[in-house]
């Protein structure tokens, strides 16, 4: 039997990186899987193939996570199409990193909206069908800059530390109902996102984290399918950290 046999999952911002291998990883394990991102554009297409051949119903869906009316027009249709939601996997973020002099206030509302008010929204229109069904995993994509804060990502940093506030608070007023609430706080994990970061920077990061080395996104999707699972069944209200013990 596999994990999450006969689940279905939304995952927002998965057409690639981590919300991808997420996405990947949740099909192997036999769930339908309905993701989002801003565009249904090739990448959306190519993910959308890559996990319907796993052997599971996959859909990808264009939503502006960062929109509240879009957001439940999206989970609406998600409904529809596939009846229920077992899993919430609210992934889509952006980065807008400088220093706080230098930060505009739309660098800051930006990254707000994007990292944090997308899991309001999602949540929220998510929650009532978990409700009906007294059943649910949601799971939160924040970071260890969240939890340990980080020189130049103020806006991000806020946002992820914001994610866990609101992570508690969910598991709290859910839990009644069977609805469980976690936060992944990833570190330096390998990514298209990371990739930018110069080489000798990057080997600095590196050399300083206790495994000595960036992690995968397939490491975070491990943690990931935990909590989408019956395994985790009573694990709520936590903040994992997957940072190679940069964050102790």
């Amino acid at each position: 039997m596999k994990l999450l046999e006969g689940k279905t999952a939304i995952i927002t911002g998965a057409s690639r990186g981590i919300g991808k291998a997420i996405a990947l990883k949740f099909a192997q394990e036999g769930c339908n899987i309905a993701f989002t991102d801003l565009f249904d554009d090739e990448n959306m297409k190519a993910t959308e193939a890559e996990i319907a051949a796993i052997g599971v119903k996959a859909k990808g869906y264009a939503s502006d996570a960062s929109n509240f009316e879009d957001t439940e027009r999206v989970v609406g249709e998600i409904v529809k199409d596939f009846g229920r939601i077992d899993a919430l996997v609210n992934n889509a973020g952006i980065t807008k990193d400088t220093l706080l002099m230098r930060m505009s206030e739309a660098q800051w509302d930006a990254v707000i909206n994007v990292n944090l008010k997308s899991v309001f929204n999602f949540t929220k229109a998510a929650q009532r069908t978990m409700l009906k069904q007294r059943s649910g995993s949601i799971i939160n994509m924040s970071s260890v800059v969240g939890v340990s804060g980080n020189a130049g990502q103020a806006n991000y940093s806020a946002s992820k530390a914001g994610i866990i506030g609101f992570t508690k608070s969910v598991a709290r007023e859910l839990g009644a109902r069977n609805i469980r609430s976690n936060a992944i706080a990833p570190g330096f994990i390998i990514t298209e996102m990371t990739a930018k970061i110069p080489e000798d920077a990057r080997k600095e990061w590196e050399a300083s984290i206790p495994l000595k080395r960036g992690g995968t996104p397939e490491e975070v999707a491990g943690v990931a399918t935990f909590l989408a699972s019956d395994l985790s069944s009573y694990v709520s209200g936590q903040v994992i950290t997957v940072c190679g013990a940069m964050n102790t």
